[in-house]
């Protein structure tokens, strides 16, 4: 598909999103405000499409997504603040300015290296901290990664694994302390210090936490509802049965 093509096709766009802001009582009523929940959910939902690796699905899911940028967009031209044009060039003058390796003459060896500029160039556009670009708003297991891999690229991180490893089982000897000793407050501590290894021990692994949690909850909606359908079939309410007639209903569906 060809530039002009695509172009044509943004074009459409924004002028559909200017019709529906003249004419429609609801795309009317909209403010960012209003907006911001339904950004999230939409983007969940995108999450989703590429966890499911639907790529039909993707495509519709991205199509929601840039709807509402382009909303966005033309809330802000309406008061004078910006327009799709300044979004656009804004991003087009960060990628440009943060990539010296292929618009300047800084060079670079790795991924890691590119990663690691990245952020000595943010701290030097005014930044006071690395950890000022991670969202107060993210989900906790997904707010743990990011930080881990922002103080990544200053430097400040393990050499090895199996470093993190023994971390991991430092941090699990710990809870294990705390939960002898009874005191909830201190065994809630105890515990998010033993998720947070974990993430950082992920992060040594090439695996995405958050990726890898919402795998297994699929998975385990997927054999559960086996076994509802199983006790379906028999006539029978879970709350009926034991464990032992379920555990066998899950094993079949973990071969599934």
């Amino acid at each position: 598909m060809n530039k002009d093509h695509q172009l044509q096709a943004f074009k459409r766009l924004l002028d559909i999103m200017d019709e529906l802001r003249e004419k429609c009582p609801w795309d009317k009523k909209q403010t960012m405000q209003s907006l911001r929940h339904l950004t999230i959910e939409e983007t969940y939902e995108l999450g989703d499409a590429i966890l499911d690796n639907d790529l039909n699905e993707v495509k519709k899911e991205l199509g929601d997504l840039l709807l509402h940028i382009v909303f966005y967009a033309k809330i802000g031209s309406e008061t004078n603040d910006f327009d799709i044009a300044d979004v656009c060039n804004d991003i087009c003058e960060k990628l440009i300015h943060r990539h010296p390796h292929i618009y300047g003459d800084v060079i670079v060896e790795n991924e890691d290296e590119v990663k690691q500029n990245w952020e000595k160039l943010k701290l030097k556009e005014g930044k006071k901290s690395v950890l000022e670009g991670v969202p107060k708003s993210l989900p906790a297991l997904v707010k743990a990664s990011r930080i881990q891999d922002k103080v990544k690229g200053v430097g400040f991180d393990w050499e090895e694994s199996h470093q993190v490893w023994d971390k991991v089982q430092e941090e699990l000897q710990e809870l294990q302390v705390e939960i002898a000793a009874g005191d909830h407050d201190k065994m809630e501590d105890e515990f998010g210090d033993v998720l947070f290894s974990m993430i950082n021990y992920a992060r040594f692994l090439n695996i995405n936490p958050e990726d890898a949690l919402e795998r297994t909850n699929k998975k385990f909606i997927k054999r559960f509802q086996y076994l509802e359908s199983k006790a379906t079939e028999l006539g029978k309410p879970l709350m009926d049965m034991t464990l032992a007639e379920m555990d066998v209903f899950w094993n079949e569906a973990k071969k599934l």
